[in-house]
């Protein structure tokens, strides 16, 4: 069995260390927060807030701003705590919160690795619900998502199908077929939220 010591590997961070980090990439280059706004499509202001941590970026912004300070958007993750090539450690409660479609509705996401390299192919999440979070089972993304359930209780629709799921179920399927909550049985409600982009394996339908 491999041994789960990991020397100096420092934890993934807070939307206020991605912050910190873009703030010294954009003084590194002598950029004012406008210029990094401009190039980014987003507001001056929103660039601020965003420095200061005072907002939980979308992954997009991410992208936009990575792209903005002519750098690829995993250097903008990989500056808050990897500082090896054998693992990457998220101490509980410090996965990086991020927008996402849920958002507005009451879910809150917590990304768990900043992945490596050009091409996307996997997001892990920490998805919590709680009785502020509306139900919705309209969610369609690409790839396929995996769910286990940690803590509480929830009805998951998918497609025309609805599962009663409590804490160790696992629940995986195409992101193309409308899913979602569609009843809060018990709050809070913690899943492991894994989409993996690319082939859609033999079995899922």
């Amino acid at each position: 069995m491999a041994s789960a010591t990991v020397g100096a590997t420092r934890p993934f961070g807070s939307a206020g260390e991605l912050g910190r980090v873009a703030r010294r990439v954009r003084d590194g280059q002598g950029l004012t927060l406008a210029d990094v706004a401009t190039r980014a499509g987003i507001s001056a202001a929103m660039l601020s807030r965003l420095e200061t941590g005072r907002t939980s970026p979308s992954l997009e912004t991410i992208v936009s701003l990575a792209g903005a300070l002519g750098i690829r958007p995993s250097h903008l993750l990989q500056e808050i705590g990897i500082e090896d090539e054998d693992a990457q450690l998220v101490p509980a409660g410090l996965g990086l919160e991020v927008v996402r479609r849920g958002t507005k509705r009451g879910h809150t996401y917590h990304l768990l690795a900043a992945q490596r390299g050009p091409h996307k192919v996997f997001e892990p999440f920490l998805v919590t619900l709680t009785d502020k979070s509306e139900m919705f089972p309209g969610f369609e993304h690409p790839g396929t998502e995996f769910i286990h359930v940690l803590s509480g209780e929830i009805v998951y629709r998918l497609g025309q199908r609805s599962y009663h799921l409590r804490p160790g179920d696992s629940l995986t399927f195409r992101g193309r077929v409308a899913h979602g909550p569609e009843k809060l049985v018990k709050v809070p409600i913690r899943m492991l939220s894994i989409i993996i982009y690319g082939e859609t394996p033999e079995g899922i339908t």
